[in-house]
């Protein structure tokens, strides 16, 4: 196994990590901007109103895009686990 290979390696997986991550944080920024604004404009400061909100938004999505992310998961590791054996022979 050589350098250009563990980037290679890492690159995939921070790029998997992204994608994965990416619409859960979207969909957190933007709930969260939204009751920001909420609560700026109506001057009410009670933590829960952010909470709750979040919470539920990061659950519809995690409902909704759940087989896809772990579609790519299982994809990305059976690619990583079939891709052994060429890794260690080189």
């Amino acid at each position: 196994m050589n350098q250009d290979t563990v980037v290679s390696l890492a690159s995939h997986a921070m790029t998997l990590a992204l994608k994965i991550a990416g619409p859960l944080l979207l969909v957190g920024l933007g709930v969260g901007l939204v009751i920001s604004v909420f609560q700026a404009v109506t001057q009410i400061q009670e933590q829960s109103l952010t909470l709750i909100p979040k919470i539920v938004g990061i659950a519809v999505v995690v409902v909704l895009m759940g087989p896809w992310m772990l579609g790519q998961l299982v994809s990305y590791t059976s690619a990583l686990y079939t891709s052994i054996p060429t890794m260690v022979g080189s």
